[in-house]
């Protein structure tokens, strides 16, 4: 029995997962068909088999579908694993087998990952010295030192979207070298993000997930293989004890938190790394396969809306409390302030995979009282094509504006039939989101993520480079709406060069200067290039991690993003929480739309310009702002000013740096009333009096 001594009691049904109290552990976890449970018990993360094995009666240690047990002189720390005996019945939905040893779904730390084998989990026979196990956390262990939630409102939110690991891998970050790609080198990396700008880092999945869902050769980069949604990645660690990912994570929200940088998690709660029938047992497969995944109507196949093998059943009440309660475990006992959920239009299908009107596990999100505080962004499509952009439910989700991605990519790209609706997403959608009461904020405006090409990538690729997958390049998106500015790839021609840099300050002042929340890309602010992969979710290499050397070659963009970041979460007129009106003649904040000729904007399809005029009159900020994204050079009518205002240029981006972005108080003054403005660039123009 190795090194644990402990008694057993009958234990009781709550909580699920491994509740410490001072005298030992209570284990619960869920099986309604299974015939039998044995909770193992392990001395070390790496024993190849259990210190302990304690059979679970069915009388004394279930209740109703509840298997339970208290374990007393144990704590904080143990290892353990179960084996779950049942029928291996597929056509009635029933995958038990013994010979596999299961991860808790409510394990809040993850070990076992150096004698993991995924393929030992699908192939017949027993995998316990190569199985991931849980450890029992003790969430009240933990000194917060009065961590407080920076609680930043939506309207002044800069979200950036990066990857824990890429963020800080390069050897060239500067970060000790045991950190790099951990939650404690992000730590070190905190004065970059605050002197950025930005207010919240959302953190591609750190969920536990399966590195080794991905083809032989490669390993899964992104995360979205989550096996354990109450667990830290333990990849993302700089310490190898088995709690060392649970204080790290929590050492970096407390650090980020401290400088004002709230802490938003990309969570995956479509699907899991089990996949399809194919696929291992790791936990919920093992546990109560039909109550977990929605299957085919022959019970032996999983519906897959994910794109990913399988799909969450996420409105049977069993799935739907266990996605509750893991969100409440982030916020009250990880203390993270917000979640952008992937895929999240699966959420709102029913247990056999139809849309519905009122799906309960969003509606439990959306008015649970713990997470009220919280910032919740919905990613409102799936894999199967439900598409709920602008229809997804509720009063509080926000939504990944996936039109505006594409529609300023038209526009800049130069295509037709652009500019109204370019139009429509500077002022926050309103043809998208057309509910008179709704706030701008809750579009997430973004031009690229990690799902695609770079923002240096999109003007320097026509076409995706996904070689390096080993997929013969059919994975990834066709539709990107890039141009490579003359050539493709990398290039040392002055003048493609010059063009790809105004268009990513184009593309830039176009996302700041809209009504909604801005979303940058890890690394856009300094050209960060996959080689024109878009799809790089198996690149864990210098092909996605930041390149810290593009903070000298990249200098000029580099201050050019701070600048334009800083100054836009200025501006009172851009951190409004209803639509601008837009007329000429209001004392409320308002917008009006101009062409080369103001108040003449031309919606017509061949147009390739749009200027806007921006004023809050009780704040006396009046900006003009002018796109040009045609192919020649334009001029543009300046509005007329009272006696004492002058027009001062802020921006310009087809001037080399510094001159691109000018702070007001030394913005060289426009004494014409037309602007000249080159091909393919945007500038904008702010009003004082008396400087």
């Amino acid at each position: 029995m190795g090194a644990i001594q402990f008694d057993v009691l009958p234990g009781r049904s709550f909580p699920l997962g491994a509740t410490v109290y001072p005298d030992g552990v209570n284990f619960s976890i869920f099986s309604k068909n299974c015939e039998a449970i044995e909770l193992l018990l392990f001395d070390r993360a790496d024993d190849p088999q259990p210190a302990a094995v304690i059979h679970l009666d069915r009388k004394q240690n279930k209740t109703f579908y509840y298997w339970h047990v208290f374990v007393s002189g144990i704590g904080a720390g143990q290892i353990y694993a179960y084996r779950v005996h049942g029928p291996f019945a597929p056509e009635r939905g029933h995958r038990f087998d013994g010979n596999k040893v299961l991860l808790d779904p409510y394990a809040k730390a993850v070990v076992g990952w150096e004698h993991y084998s995924r393929e030992a989990a699908i192939r017949p026979g027993d995998n316990c010295a190569q199985a991931l196990r849980g450890v029992v956390v003790d969430p009240n262990a933990y000194d917060w030192e009065d961590d407080r939630p920076p609680c930043i409102p939506h309207t002044d939110s800069v979200i950036y979207e990066m990857h824990v690991g890429g963020f800080t891998l390069n050897p060239n970050s500067g970060v000790t070298a045991a950190k790099r790609g951990t939650y404690a080198g992000l730590i070190e990396k905190i004065p970059y993000l605050k002197q950025l700008g930005v207010t919240a880092v959302e953190l591609l999945p750190v969920h536990q997930f399966d590195e080794q869902d991905v083809q032989p050769g490669l390993k899964n980069y992104w995360g979205y293989s989550t096996i354990a949604f109450f667990a830290p990645h333990t990849g993302y660690s700089s310490r190898r004890d088995p709690l060392g990912a649970v204080d790290e994570f929590r050492d970096m929200v407390k650090a980020l938190h401290q400088a004002g940088i709230e802490v938003i998690l990309d969570v995956v709660f479509n699907h899991t790394a089990e996949g399809n029938q194919d696929g291992p047992t790791l936990s919920f497969k093992g546990l109560e396969n039909s109550a977990y995944y929605i299957l085919e109507p022959d019970e032996i196949h999983y519906s897959n809306y994910s794109g990913c093998g399988n799909t969450l059943k996420a409105n049977h009440e069993i799935v739907g409390r266990m996605i509750l309660e893991s969100l409440l475990y982030w916020v009250a006992d990880m203390h993270v302030d917000g979640f952008r959920f992937d895929l999240a239009s699966v959420l709102s299908r029913s247990r056999s995979g139809q849309p519905l009107e009122d799906p309960p596990i969003l509606w439990t999100i959306e008015s649970h009282p713990i997470l009220a505080g919280t910032k919740i962004i919905a990613e409102a499509w799936d894999a199967a094509g439900l598409y709920q952009v602008g229809s997804f439910i509720g009063d509080r989700f926000a939504e990944w504006n996936g039109p505006f991605r594409d529609d300023s990519r038209r526009f800049v790209k130069g295509e037709n039939h652009t500019v109204a609706t370019l139009a429509n997403r500077i002022l926050g959608s309103p043809d998208i989101y057309p509910q008179p009461d709704r706030e701008p904020s809750r579009s997430i405006n973004f031009v690229t993520c990690h799902d695609g090409f770079t923002l240096n990538d999109l003007v320097s690729y026509n076409e995706k480079h996904n070689e390096a997958n080993l997929e013969d390049s059919r994975d990834g998106s066709n539709d990107n709406h890039s141009w490579n500015c003359g050539v493709e790839g990398p290039t040392t021609d002055s003048a493609i060069e010059a063009l790809r840099l105004k268009q990513i300050k184009n593309f830039l002042t176009i996302l700041f200067f809209s009504q909604g929340i801005p979303m940058l890309l890890m690394g856009d602010e300094i050209r960060r290039s996959q080689k024109g992969n878009n799809n790089a979710y198996c690149q864990d290499n210098e092909l996605s991690w930041f390149d810290w050397s593009g903070l000298k070659s990249q200098a000029g963009l580099l201050r050019f993003v701070q600048k334009l970041i800083h100054f836009t979460r200025s501006l009172e007129i851009l951190r409004q929480e209803r639509l601008l009106e837009v007329t000429y003649a209001s004392q409320r904040p308002h917008i009006v739309w101009h062409g080369v000729e103001l108040g003449q904007p031309d919606w017509g399809e061949n147009s390739h310009c749009l200027a806007f005029t921006l004023r809050h009159p009780e704040h006396e900020e009046y900006l003009y702002i002018m796109l040009n994204a045609y192919w020649d050079a334009l001029t543009f009518e300046l509005p007329p000013l009272g006696k004492g205002e002058r027009w001062y240029r802020i921006i310009d981006t087809a001037l080399p740096a510094p001159k691109d972005f000018s702070e007001p108080s030394v913005a060289p003054q426009v004494r014409r009333k037309r602007y000249p403005m080159e091909a393919r660039s945007a500038a904008v123009l702010m009003v004082q009096s008396n400087r």
